[in-house]
C-alpha cells in the first residue's frame, strides 16, 4: 500500500515548483495546469497553505509563494494560454522580459508575450534586440486594435484574455486589420 507522500509526491513537487516559478496563480489556473488531479490539487493547496509554504489571497482567489509584492498581471495572462495548451505540453516556465513564459508542446518552443496598451513600440524595440530560439510567438494583447501596430518576428497568433474566465480569443494579424 502506499504512503500518503508517495501517492502526492509528483504533484506536491510540481505544484511549489510553479508557484515559486510564476510567484502568483489563480486557484483556477493551479487545477486546470493538472488536469485530472484537480482532487490532489485541491488536497495540496489545503495542505502547503495550512503548513504557510503558500499563501491564498480569498478576496482574489490567488496563491503565491510570498516572495512577490504584488500579482504581474502579463504573467497571469501568459498562464491562461499556457493552459490553453495543457494536454500537449512538455514543459513551461517563466523567461525575463520581453517573454513572460515559454512552454514546448508537440515538440515546439513557444514564447508567450504580454503587450499592454501603448506599449507596442517599446515591445517591438525590446523584441528586435533579443534573440530568441523561440519557433512561435503567442503575442497577447489587452485589445485586439493593437494587432494592426504591431510586427513582432515569428508570431503564430495573438490574442486576447479574459482574466475573469481564462477565456482566450486567437487572432491573425489580418483579421484585427479587418
Amino acid at each position: 500500500m502506499k504512503t500518503r507522500e508517495q501517492i502526492y509526491r509528483k504533484e506536491a513537487a510540481e505544484l511549489l515548483r510553479d508557484l515559486t516559478t510564476y510567484h502568483y496563480m489563480y486557484r483556477d489556473q493551479l487545477l486546470l495546469l493538472y488536469p485530472g488531479k484537480e482532487s490532489k490539487i485541491e488536497n495540496l493547496l489545503s495542505y502547503f497553505t495550512r503548513q504557510g509554504r503558500i499563501f491564498y489571497e480569498k478576496d482574489k482567489d490567488l496563491y503565491h509563494d510570498g516572495t512577490e509584492a504584488t500579482p504581474d498581471i502579463s504573467m497571469l495572462a501568459s498562464i491562461w494560454v499556457l493552459i490553453d495548451f495543457i494536454e500537449r505540453v512538455e514543459y513551461h516556465s517563466a523567461v525575463d522580459f520581453p517573454a513572460a513564459l515559454v512552454f514546448v508542446a508537440d515538440g515546439e518552443l513557444y514564447e508567450v508575450l504580454y503587450v499592454p496598451v501603448d506599449k507596442e513600440a517599446v515591445m517591438e524595440h525590446a523584441m528586435a534586440q533579443q534573440g530568441s530560439d523561440a519557433e512561435k510567438r503567442i503575442v497577447i494583447v489587452e485589445d485586439a486594435a493593437q494587432i494592426a501596430r504591431l510586427s513582432i518576428p515569428y508570431t503564430t497568433a495573438y490574442c486576447t484574455v479574459d482574466m475573469q474566465t481564462g477565456a482566450v480569443q486567437y487572432f491573425k494579424q489580418e483579421d484585427a486589420l479587418g
